[in-house]
This record gives C-alpha cells, sequence and structure tokens, in this order.
C-alpha cells in the first residue's frame, strides 16, 4: 500500500490538495473496465443509470451493467438492459432479500463482484440509493469515491482518469485527477451532465447471472411511501414550472402553478422556501439539496434565486423568469447585509435567467395562461 492523493483545479487554475488516500500498486497498468450499476423501479431502468452509462463508455474501454432486485423484476429489467447501447456485459442478481435493495444488504455482492476482479471503475448515476450504496462500498475496499461528476476522460497512455464536478453550490468547477496507481475509481454522476444511452436493437451484450451473497443486517425495510402524479417526473420532465415563497400559501401554490404546468405539459417544481412554507411536498424541491434538473424550459414563478436554487436548475436550456422584489425577500436577504433597498429586477434568478420578467406573479401569469389558451 503506497499513499497517494486527489488534486482538485479551480476554474482559476489554482490547485488544492483534498486529501489523502491508500491505493493499491499493479505491476502493469490495467485498461479502462467500468461496471455500471443499472437501477430500476417497477421493472423500468431509471433515466440516470442511462446517464451513467454514457459517462462509463467515455472511458474507452468495455462496460458491465449490473443489475439487482427481486425474482420477479429483474428478468423484466433485464430484457431492457440488455438492448442498451454501450454495455458489452450484463450481470444480474435476483433474491427475496434484494426486493428493498438496502445498501447494507446488497453491499456485500458489489465486494464479491470487485475483489480480484478486472473492474477499473465503478459509476452510478448521483441517486439517493448510490449515495448510499458506493461511498460504503469504496470505504469497505479502502478506495476513495466522488461524487456528482459533470465530465469524465480516461488517459489511456497514464492511466490516469480525470472528472470535473461543481462545488460551493456550483459556482466553481473542480477538476479531480485519479493517478494510475489507484486500482478502484468509485464516481456518481449527475444525471443531466450525460446524455441517456440509447437503446440499439442490434447490440450484442454477454449476459451472466451472478449468486446472491447472504448476510445478515440490523436494518430492516418498514414502508415506501411514494408521491404519485400524473405530470411528468420532475428529474427528467423536459419542462419545469417552479414556484416559490412569493406564492404565500398551499392554496395559491395549486391554483398559481399546476394550471400552467398542466398547460405545458411540464413537471411542477418549487424552491426550498416554498417546501419549507408547506406549499409543497419536498419531493418537488429542485436546488442543492433537493433535485437537479436542465430541462429545455424552466419557468420559475415568484422565486427570488437563492445560490442553493440555482445550483439546481442553472443548466437549463431556456430559463424564464417571473419576479418582482417583495418586503419578504428584502428583509430576509438585503437589509441583514445593509446594502440598502432592492430595486425590481434585482433578484439574483435575472442573473441565470434568459428571459426575465419584473412584474406580479398574481397578473402575469393568468395572462400567460390565458394567452396560450387561445
Amino acid at each position: 500500500m503506497i499513499s497517494s492523493s486527489f488534486i482538485f483545479t479551480l476554474r482559476s487554475g489554482r490547485s488544492i490538495l483534498l486529501g489523502k488516500a491508500f491505493v493499491r500498486t499493479y505491476a502493469s497498468a490495467p485498461s479502462p473496465h467500468a461496471l455500471v450499476y443499472l437501477e430500476h423501479r417497477g421493472g423500468q431502468l431509471d433515466s440516470g443509470s442511462l446517464s451513467a452509462l454514457t459517462a462509463a463508455t467515455q472511458l474507452g474501454g468495455p462496460v458491465t451493467g449490473l443489475v439487482v432486485g427481486s425474482q420477479e423484476e429483474v428478468p423484466k429489467v433485464v430484457e431492457k438492459a440488455k438492448l442498451l447501447k454501450g454495455l458489452t456485459t450484463l450481470l444480474h442478481s435476483s433474491s427475496p432479500s434484494y426486493a428493498q435493495l438496502l445498501p447494507e444488504i446488497i453491499s456485500p455482492l458489489f465486494r464479491k463482484l470487485l475483489t480480484s476482479s478486472p473492474y477499473t471503475h465503478v459509476v452510478s448515476a448521483h441517486s439517493s440509493s448510490a449515495k448510499s450504496l458506493l461511498p460504503r462500498v469504496a470505504a469497505q475496499l479502502d478506495v476513495p469515491a466522488l461524487s456528482d461528476v459533470t465530465s469524465v476522460e480516461h488517459d489511456g497512455s497514464t492511466n490516469t482518469t480525470t472528472f470535473t464536478r461543481p462545488i460551493y453550490a456550483g459556482n466553481a468547477v473542480a477538476t479531480v485527477r485519479a493517478p494510475s496507481s489507484l486500482s478502484l475509481k468509485f464516481f456518481t454522476v449527475r444525471a443531466t451532465a450525460f446524455d441517456a444511452a440509447p437503446e440499439d436493437s442490434s447490440a450484442s451484450v454477454e449476459m451472466k447471472a451472478v449468486d446472491p451473497v447472504d448476510t445478515s443486517s440490523p436494518t430492516e425495510h418498514v414502508s415506501t411511501s411514494l408521491t404519485k402524479s400524473s405530470r411528468p417526473e420532475l428529474s427528467t420532465a423536459p419542462r419545469v414550472v417552479s414556484g416559490g415563497r412569493a406564492l404565500k400559501n398551499a392554496e395559491t401554490f395549486e391554483k398559481t402553478i399546476y394550471p400552467l404546468a398542466d398547460l405545458l405539459g411540464a413537471a411542477v417544481g418549487a424552491s426550498r422556501a416554498a417546501v419549507d412554507a408547506g406549499y409543497c411536498d419536498n419531493s418537488l424541491q429542485v436546488g442543492q439539496t433537493g433535485k437537479v434538473v436542465a430541462p429545455e424550459l424552466y419557468m420559475a414563478i415568484g422565486i427570488s434565486g437563492a445560490i442553493q436554487h440555482l445550483a439546481g436548475m442553472k443548466d437549463s436550456k431556456l430559463i424564464v423568469a417571473v419576479n418582482k422584489a417583495s418586503a419578504a425577500y428584502i428583509s430576509a436577504m438585503v437589509m441583514p447585509l445593509k446594502l440598502g433597498p432592492l430595486q425590481d429586477g434585482d433578484a439574483p434568478i435575472f442573473q441565470v435567467a434568459d428571459v426575465g420578467l419584473v412584474a406580479d406573479l398574481y397578473e402575469t401569469v393568468p395572462q400567460i395562461i390565458e394567452k396560450m389558451s387561445q
């Protein structure tokens, strides 16, 4: 064992040392071979996993997918996964104990697959499940893990992998270089930064069944509570309409945001302030501590644009903002800093908006709905 380090380079070009990690050395450096954790729900592959597959293919080597789940779901998922472009091998493991995919239950399977294996990279979407699983397995194997990656590049001549990831709520981008001596490189990817892997009817994928690993765990799955909606899924919707604190209450939020979203065929989102105030369910929160989205159209209604919210939506293709300086925003954000009166149009959301309308949302949104309905 030797000690090495990850080096971060900010946009300014200044490098900083993140910390030391123990790595294993090899007599000869292996070519990249990625293992991609393919998540699924209800027999359907998660869109984030399709983005993770795209990221894995950019390493330039073979890509192996892994599907884990119950004996009822795995066959359905495998039928879809074997058609994905970029996969060379598909591993699948099913067991009644894998029905809920608790990280404590499936991490022994990952350790089994990664011990004395050809894999050099372990990749997944930056999902809640993967954020619990991959760091656990990485720690058990004594290697570091990197999260929320937005680009990946592998240099075959030096066998080093370079990643970028946002830091400081997206205000800086860190470049992380993993040395060739690192035996395994774990990383999760931001789904909005990579295109979803397409299907390829001519794909030739080698199928392999993997025996489950029996293990006991003090953790027990009690129940799963899912928010059901006829609207598109927020994380993957091509259009999103989000509301903020200016909507005053849950009833106003519903009457204002939902009709516009339904007219556009859009998903509904919200700022953290709106969620914390109880206007809507926390599953709709967009931002650094919520969901990161990058739709074709993002409409921000009554959202001032706190840095945490901008981190979750500023990569959207077209951002439309409707906002007017409010007393609540002035008292909460400006007066404590003693910056003086806030003028209409000074809200941070207008710094990232492609189209900004400084107006009263209660007058503007009904007008937009009326015009679009004609």
